[in-house]
């Protein structure tokens, strides 16, 4: 009897549970592969092969956000989008990020979220940055040779993960509060508290 994928299967977590997998097969059988461990998990779980249990995981749609009534909807009809500003004393700034003001413009269309911020570095330098953020739950390469993985967290979180070689390199968070008037931005080293901006 087949296993019943979740439902809403992470391909990074059955990659995962196909190199565990490994581990007990090889200590069967030494010679074993990651194809086999692969093979085996598809078959358990009722697909014909690894590539087809890919392909079903990779052609099921990300859950769009649920919006609450009444909590956080602004400019768009989303949380996250708007204008924020940096609450510097709130903040925890990476060593080597340690901007005096700094502004992100979000905006939201399904799951596409487009950031422009706009930051004043130590020296004084004004730096500008753009970003597309595709959360659909898919890797999706960037051009300086990482693969973002980002997936809505309901309608008030926004995770990603990036990855090079398959390995995961780096993970981040962003989070609206409930009443919509503060996004926390979580990397490695750093913690950005940001205030929506008031028209």
């Amino acid at each position: 009897m087949s296993r019943n994928l979740p439902a809403r299967p992470s391909l990074e977590y059955l990659k995962k549970e196909a190199k565990s997998l490994l581990d007990v097969l090889q200590q069967r059988d030494a010679s074993a592969q990651l194809t086999d461990a692969q093979h085996a998990l598809a078959r358990d779980y009722g697909f014909a092969s690894w590539p087809k249990l890919k392909s079903h995981v990779e052609s099921m749609p990300a859950p769009a956000p649920t919006l609450v009534p009444g909590s956080a909807e602004r400019e768009g009809g989303h949380p996250f989008a708007g204008r924020w500003v940096a609450d510097v004393a709130r903040s925890t700034r990476h060593p080597a990020n340690m901007f005096q003001r700094a502004t992100i413009d979000i905006a939201v269309d399904g799951h596409t979220v487009d950031i422009n911020d706009e930051s004043v570095d130590e020296a004084g330098k004004v730096l500008r940055n753009h970003n597309t953020i595709v959360a659909d739950g898919a890797g999706h390469p960037t051009s300086n040779g990482f693969v973002l993985t980002a997936t809505w967290q309901g309608a008030h979180g926004l995770e990603t993960v990036a990855t090079k070689n398959g390995e995961a390199v780096g993970r981040g968070t962003y989070t609206v509060s409930a009443d919509g008037r503060q996004l926390t931005i979580t990397a490695s080293d750093q913690v950005i508290v940001l205030k929506r901006a008031i028209n």
